[in-house]
């Protein structure tokens, strides 16, 4: 029996991403097939562990990487880790930072949610998050003031499409940080296909998800210089320990970074892109709507479908009409962020040949014939 129809769960078509209250994304059968034999034995989990970071320092082309629970807690751990270094006195002591360097800058337009704060990711390290600039803006030198601090921890930064604002690029603020002598962090949650990018930025650490487009069970991935990795793994001993990741979730992260490596990406792209331009032409035939193809806001190598709703001609709105698909069966996701402007923005990474059919014939049935 499906197992929404076993436990009475709600059918879900995912246009909206790799969104975490929807379950974040699929994963492919090699990888259910390796967490399902994961969870039947037993290893040596620091063994294990070593594997996944060696394997995953080769796919991001970085000096070190490691595996913890979530991205969420990678970035309090890599928070921590700027703070203790891999010492055992300071990792103990967290969450109090008594003389620890424990500022952690954050340009105000990065102060992003995903689900919760990203400034209470900081504070859980018992660090403090401050500020800098505003969210319409900050500058280098907004940047350069902060970081003339005496008690900068790290400076995190985000690339995601939740932030906010203008000013220095990352590799300009991770730039800045190491004129001070202050490590950088990146959050780059669902950034894995541009992971190699962030990194070449400079900056000290990456956190990218191994659930979401690289398709393995929860798991954050957190990738850069080898002693602050070394520092992120140190915090297992510590804060760290509820957030270490499981026997299933590593050997996840391993077959699933195999499973990237032996993917065609060329051919995936092409994939994607005939994906939008086919559903971008059929929904614009629809009466009341306009249809195109647009760019992932932060260089992710794939479009997204854009439909315009015309209320005039359409007898409805962008956010009735979200609230349609929403509460229709299946229940339809897309991204609403911007129905006050009467757009919305679907993304068919995920979603099936059927399940874009079941997409359009829905909106063929919630519109003017």
């Amino acid at each position: 029996m499906d197992l929404h129809a076993k436990y009475g769960l709600t059918s879900v078509i995912n246009a909206r991403g790799p969104f975490t209250p929807l379950g974040v994304s699929r994963s492919g059968g090699a990888v259910a097939a390796a967490v399902a034999e994961a969870l039947s034995g037993f290893f040596v989990m620091a063994e294990l562990q070593a594997a996944a970071d060696r394997a995953l320092a080769r796919f991001a082309g970085a000096e070190a990487g490691t595996v913890v629970h979530c991205t969420a807690s990678a970035i309090t751990l890599a928070v921590a880790a700027s703070m203790t270094g891999s010492s055992p006195e300071r990792i103990a002591a967290l969450p109090d930072t008594t003389d620890m360097p424990a500022a952690v800058l954050l340009p105000a337009g990065h102060a992003v949610n995903y689900g919760h704060p990203i400034e209470q990711a900081v504070r859980l390290a018992g660090a403090a998050p401050v500020r800098v600039g505003t969210e319409a803006a900050c500058t280098l030198a907004d940047l350069e003031a902060g970081l003339a601090r005496p008690d900068v921890a790290c400076l995190l930064l985000v690339s995601s499409r939740l932030v906010r604002g203008t000013g220095a690029t990352l590799s300009e603020a991770v730039a800045a940080a190491h004129r001070r002598g202050v490590p950088a962090v990146i959050d780059g949650a669902a950034q894995d296909l541009r992971v190699a990018e962030l990194l070449g930025t400079g900056a000290d650490l990456v956190t990218v998800s191994g659930q979401k487009y690289l398709g393995s069970p929860t798991a954050g991935l957190v990738v850069g210089r080898t002693g602050p990795v070394a520092a992120v793994r140190a915090q297992e001993r510590g804060i760290g320990r509820p957030m270490k990741a499981s026997k299933e979730a590593v050997v996840g992260v391993l077959a699933a970074l195999e499973a990237r490596q032996e993917r065609d990406m060329a051919a995936w792209r092409r994939q994607q892109a005939d994906k939008v331009t086919d559903f971008v032409e059929r929904a614009g035939a629809l009466r009341g709507l306009t249809a195109t193809s647009v760019p992932d806001p932060t260089g992710l190598p794939f479009r997204r479908a854009e439909i315009e709703v015309h209320p005039a001609v359409s007898g409805t709105n962008a956010a009735d009409l979200a609230e349609a698909l929403r509460t229709g069966s299946p229940s339809i996701w897309v991204m609403s962020d911007r129905q006050d402007e009467e757009r919305l923005l679907l993304e068919l990474v995920p979603l099936t040949e059927a399940e874009v059919d079941a997409v359009l014939d829905r909106l063929t049935e919630l519109l003017p014939s």
